[in-house]
């Protein structure tokens, strides 16, 4: 086997990268491009990067009131410092910094339009805010920096191979007999965790929860939200028939991880519903892949469920994916006064049933 890293080795180096605010090298048919992390680059890499433009999605354009000539994604031309870039990129400091315009975006193929979406997906895969300062290479790239090619929309969306890194007994308070299974997957992404209680029997259906990892309820007790009585109420009702499957999946706040789950609180704090603090951070309503859970269930050697939840996209992803969903089983525990605004937005904007 050849020790030089594979092209999904080398998309997790420049993930890494981004994180750690280091600029990677993007090729693809319009050329090459530097791209760096909005929200972390510093005035002296920006001060390198000449010709440098910010790129954002569609739905952080569109509360910027900044015009968006490539459908998914706004380029904007750089009219400030670093600080202004990481100004635009976060509307936690939308308050702080509310005048930014006006802005001059970008059209037509000059400047790498390809580029600047691959990069901002590279962003969301690190669970940095969706905003990336691109500038186009007309010479050789600087030394030592991280160079892959552009993923295609194809290769962003496939979906990683799974691997059991480990399993173990693991005696839980509310579910009693169990054991903990660690799935690793092929692209260097985050692992995720299968929790089997009891002995499911693999022949029926088997009582299944796909629940995704938050730290401030299941952890901290939050009660922004409903998680932390959900994944204890699955827990029980596991142990009660003998037998399940939890999937804890790590797609911390909808997809977009910890510290942009908290930046949405903050503006959750100024008067917007979950959703429209989604919209204003740069994502989608739910970046979550319940593929995930389709891919483990059949690791697992689990065809046939009874889902325990109140999200019709996680009934149909299974089914879609070759797990037949034989019911569904209500899961509706933990409201509190401080999470019914938001448990009646999730129903009205993202069709939870209730």
């Amino acid at each position: 086997m050849s020790l030089v890293p594979t092209p999904l080795e080398l998309r997790a180096r420049a993930r890494a990268d981004l994180r750690l605010g280091l600029p990677v090298v993007l090729d693809g048919p319009e050329g090459a491009a530097l791209v760096i992390s909005a929200e972390l680059v510093s005035a002296a890499r920006l001060a390198a990067m000449p010709g440098a433009y910010l790129a954002i999605t569609a739905r952080r354009a569109e509360t910027l009131k900044a015009r968006c000539y490539d459908g998914d994604i706004a380029r904007i031309a750089l009219t400030g410092g670093a600080d202004w870039v990481g100004a635009m990129a976060d509307p936690a400091r939308d308050l702080n910094a509310p005048m930014k315009g006006p802005f001059s975006s970008l059209r037509g193929p000059e400047g790498a339009p390809g580029l600047a979406r691959a990069g901002i997906w590279l962003a969301k895969e690190a669970r940095l805010l969706p905003a990336v300062v691109v500038a186009p290479l007309t010479g050789e790239a600087p030394a030592g920096l991280t160079r892959i090619k552009a993923p295609t929309a194809p290769e962003l969306t496939a979906p990683p191979s799974y691997g059991e890194a480990i399993s173990a007994r693991l005696p839980m308070h509310l579910a009693g007999a169990g054991r903990l299974h660690v799935f690793r997957p092929d692209d260097g992404g985050e692992e995720h965790y299968v929790a089997e209680v009891g002995r499911p029997d693999r022949d029926a259906a088997v009582l299944t929860r796909l629940h995704s990892a938050c730290f401030t309820g299941d952890v901290l007790g939050s009660l922004k939200c409903d998680c932390g009585p959900q994944l204890h109420a699955a827990l029980a009702a596991m142990k009660a028939a003998g037998g399940g499957i939890l999937l804890y999946l790590n797609q911390e706040g909808r997809g977009i991880g910890l510290a942009n789950k908290m930046r949405a609180y903050s503006l959750q704090d100024q008067g917007f519903d979950t959703v429209e603090a989604n919209h204003r951070l740069g994502f989608e309503d739910d970046e979550r892949d319940f593929r995930i859970g389709a891919a483990l269930l059949a690791k697992m050697g689990i065809g046939k469920v009874r889902l325990m939840t109140n999200n019709p996209a996680k009934l149909a992803m299974l089914a879609e994916h070759g797990i037949e969903v034989v019911e569904r089983v209500p899961l509706h525990v933990g409201e509190t006064d401080q999470n019914r605004a938001y448990l009646a937005t999730k129903a009205a904007k993202s069709g939870h049933l209730r």
